[in-house]
């Protein structure tokens, strides 16, 4: 409560929120507004974010729609290294949210959202880009995709163990 005593910094204080990491794995469809509105912050003039969606074509052959697998417990441990890796490179960055979909994800719609705020739009853009490059490198996520009479588990050329045998 303000009142004649009360100092400007002690006004902010109260308003100043801790940076928080929003990390979901879901079957449900996912929403670029929700995932918006937790990384939203009043000390923040950026908000960055990167949404992968399901293609119609991949190689000239015809996508039908994706599906994702997780192993959920070391996927959600790989997605918070990558957000205190976020915070060492870029200690402005304010809050982070990496939202995946998992099961079947058809043409158009939503496989991952990721949402960076900081107060300036350099840390953001750099970080979000960092977060879905590192996520498909080291995050424990498949996808199968399925084709009009056949399909196809995919790997990332990113990701680090598909390297190791080669």
């Amino acid at each position: 409560m303000i009142n004649a005593h009360t100092t400007i910094t002690e006004t902010m204080n109260e308003t100043e929120e801790e940076p928080k990491d929003f990390i979901k794995l879901t079957q449900a469809k996912l929403s670029v507004d929700e995932v918006s509105v937790l990384v939203t912050s009043p000390c923040c003039g950026a908000i960055s974010l990167f949404i992968g969606t399901t293609r119609d074509n991949f190689n000239g052959k015809k996508v039908v729609h994706l599906e994702y697998e997780a192993y959920t417990p070391m996927a959600e441990a790989e997605i918070k290294k990558i957000c205190r890796d976020v915070r060492k490179k870029w200690p402005a960055i304010k809050h982070v949210a990496v939202h995946h979909r998992l099961g079947l994800v058809p043409v158009t719609e939503v496989s991952v959202i990721i949402a960076v705020s900081s107060p300036h739009r350099i840390e953001s853009l750099n970080a979000v880009s960092y977060c879905i490059d590192t996520l498909k490198a080291t995050v424990p996520i498949w996808k199968k995709e399925m084709y009009e009479e056949e399909y196809s588990w995919k790997e990332n050329k990113e990701c680090f163990w598909t390297n190791m045998e080669k």
